[in-house]
């Protein structure tokens, strides 16, 4: 059973309304055992192109992502929209202090290097992951307007952007898509953002979409989170506030045994619900799990289950706000929480 399309942005960009996140590759979570990447590869883009889950996300900064993407996109380039990031330098994670560069040299050069690792001569899609507080956001989106101009890039987005900056973007080049975390348990993004890319036409891609894996019912404790999984430092899943917020998740779970799902698909669904230009775009390094989560566009939330979830709140935030490097790892002109 193949899922629904939607269109992003003015532009119009056609995708599944399920898509792809492929920082998996990268083991974000400090994933441990043997693991070939490539197979992998291959076999999640075998089941998404018969589902039609179409919108491929990477970035620059995803380990071997890329590359392993384009191993596996050889000779069926055409069957996917690739959308990949360039922009960080060097990720906060650790405590460490966030490194941006979104000038234009820096940019044409990670394009360029893109290309090669996605053996592609174009990117569908290529976002800026965080804006650069050093660099005018004209200057940046200009260098990626002459990218779409030499065929390229298609379409371009922003990543964690703030209002003013997704404004003054989308002046000088017409904004496809904001990239954002956005899920039950993160939804900071609809106080400011969201009526700003309602007004202005663009669509959403909201990564992180299953709360870092909280919202499959994956995780019941903090021994769960071992090795190099840096959820382990996060607010969320602190020792004073993971009771509170893992019982959030009993909510979804009964949803999801009253609409046979599980609760993985009732948390998109309910991002699905939340407008037509929005894809969400879970990660996972199995095939069945992309089946999984695709299954989630044909599961119909009625009126008293959305109101339901609407009523979730949780303690802690995703990252705690007096990190080092906070204010740029977020575009912290406007950052609210």
């Amino acid at each position: 059973m193949t899922i629904p399309t939607r269109l992003l942005g003015p532009g119009e960009l056609q995708v599944g309304a399920i898509g792809f996140g492929a920082m998996s590759f990268a083991n974000p979570y400090g994933q441990q055992g043997s693991y070939d990447a490539d197979q992998a590869a291959r076999e999640i883009l075998d089941r998404a192109a018969k589902l039609g889950v179409t919108l491929i996300d990477t970035a620059d900064g995803y380990g071997d992502s890329e590359e392993i993407l384009g191993r596996a996109l050889a000779g069926r380039r055409d069957d996917f929209v690739v959308a990949t990031k360039f922009g960080i330098v060097a990720a906060p994670f650790g405590g460490g202090e966030a490194k941006i560069d979104g000038s234009p040299a820096y940019a044409r050069e990670r394009l360029e290097r893109s290309l090669r690792r996605l053996g592609t001569d174009h990117v569908d899609l290529y976002y800026q992951h965080r804006v650069d507080p050093a660099v005018p956001i004209e200057d940046t989106v200009g260098a990626l307007a002459e990218f779409v101009a030499e065929g390229k890039v298609r379409y371009l987005g922003l990543s964690e952007a703030a209002p003013d900056t997704i404004r003054r973007a989308h002046a000088v080049h017409p904004i496809t898509a904001i990239q954002t975390e956005w899920s039950l348990w993160e939804r900071g993004i609809e106080r400011e953002v969201l009526p700003l890319t309602r007004e202005l036409g663009i669509g959403i891609v909201p990564y992180s979409p299953l709360g870092r894996g909280a919202l499959t019912g994956a995780i019941a404790s903090r021994a769960d989170l071992t090795g190099a999984d840096h959820r382990a430092t996060m607010p969320w899943y602190s020792e004073e506030n993971l009771d509170h917020n893992l019982s959030t998740v009993e909510i979804v779970r009964g949803i999801a045994a009253e609409l046979e799902a599980t609760p993985g698909q009732v948390a998109l669904a309910w991002l699905l619900a939340k407008a037509d230009d929005v894809v969400p775009i879970p990660g996972t390094r199995r095939a069945a799990y992309v089946e999984q989560n695709s299954l989630a566009a044909h599961v119909t939330l009625a009126p008293e289950h959305l109101a339901a979830l609407e009523r979730i709140t949780v303690a802690g935030g995703r990252e705690h706000d007096t990190a080092v490097g906070a204010r740029n790892w977020f575009d912290g002109t406007t950052l609210t929480r």
